[in-house]
């Protein structure tokens, strides 16, 4: 917890990528113990979730914020290492905040431009990312990243959702595992229906598969959970002649990510790989909430049907927003964050 003697202070820097905010941690965070990536995210739950949810938490963030821990790397082939936090807990990857790292590694010269470029292995929970770095002619580089091997996990499984019925969706894998369908499925247009209901609906399927039999990684057991659902609209990756494809991504309690998610984006590319919708060489532009949106590419694919694994390129760019101190003081009730409670009866007030 948060000392009652000693004020903490955390030097952040704020960037958002396609509107998605991502708040980097860039001094003042304890060293994680651990030899695994894994292991210092296990480390980071159970000694200093109080930091992640100071960080996180209104009244210093937002129930839309998005966070990253650098630390040192363990796995072979990464020169950085990260966590991702939200509002919830801890992601296993992030495309948008890779995206956003990726400029700041450079901006920061924790990895050199060579002749206007720079490549780098990233650690993330979910494994090592190739990351990309370009100098744009608008100051703010283009990033691009080369997911870990995705894959769908499961197609048309059908859930039983409260208030919805049986409900037939697709489970794949883009470093997180996410529900994917198109939102006509559910009667609902992800253009025309208010956001508040796409995300009710989103939340319930969430909440439906993860109260149903566990999802499995096939290596890795803490990469075995939903992370979200993704309501698209009807227009299929690599078979909509140049038009954009939107996604809302929901995850952790409700939070609507502003960009498409660029786990997401590689989990939908996978998916439409193993659906023979898409081929290898193949590129989308797919967007979110914002407007703004992630080109994705097929690299590769082996394999055929839900045998397919895949690697998915996908490429945007970040920009700053924001540099600061975020301050917990001793006394504060709230050092480590609150969050907005559904009803003020659940207030956890003082007598």
């Amino acid at each position: 917890m948060i000392s009652n003697r000693e004020t903490t202070t955390i030097r952040i820097v704020d960037m958002h990528t396609a509107g998605e905010p991502v708040r980097i941690v860039e001094a003042g965070y304890p060293a994680l113990a651990g030899a695994t990536i894994l292991e210092k995210r296990r480390d980071a739950q159970t000694r200093f979730d109080h930091l992640r949810t100071m960080l996180m938490l209104e009244p210093r963030g937002h129930d839309g914020m998005y966070g990253v821990i650098p630390t040192d790397p363990c796995a072979a082939g990464a020169d950085l290492a990260v966590l991702f936090t939200h509002q919830e807990g801890y992601s296993t990857m992030c495309g948008h905040a890779t995206i956003a790292i990726g400029r700041w590694a450079v901006d920061t010269g924790r990895v050199a431009l060579v002749d206007g470029r720079a490549s780098f292995g990233l650690e993330a929970p979910c494994g090592v990312i190739r990351v990309e770095v370009e100098a744009g002619e608008d100051g703010a580089a283009r990033v691009a990243f080369e997911s870990v091997e995705s894959f769908a996990n499961a197609l048309d499984r059908t859930v039983d959702v409260a208030g919805l019925g049986p409900v037939r969706v697709d489970i794949a894998f883009g470093g997180a595992f996410y529900a994917i369908l198109p939102a006509s499925r559910l009667g609902l247009s992800l253009m025309e229906t208010p956001l508040a209901e796409l995300v009710q609906a989103a939340t319930a399927i969430t909440d439906a598969i993860r109260a149903g039999a566990p999802i499995v990684h096939p290596a890795e057991p803490d990469l075995g959970f939903l992370y979200g659902t993704i309501l698209t609209d009807d227009v299929a990756p690599g078979a909509h002649g140049g038009r954009p494809s939107y996604n809302l991504c929901i995850f952790a309690d409700g939070q609507i990510d502003r960009s498409p998610t660029g786990s997401g984006v590689t989990a939908r590319i996978a998916l439409a790989a193993a659906k023979g919708e898409i081929q290898p060489g193949d590129s989308c532009d797919i967007r979110g909430v914002s407007g703004e949106g992630f080109v994705g590419t097929l690299a590769s694919a082996t394999g055929t049907g839900i045998d397919t694994l895949s690697r998915v390129r996908v490429s945007g760019q970040a920009w700053y927003s924001g540099r600061s101190e975020m301050i917990a003081e001793p006394g504060d009730r709230f050092a480590a964050g609150f969050a907005v409670p559904r009803r003020l009866a659940d207030l956890d007030a003082p007598a």
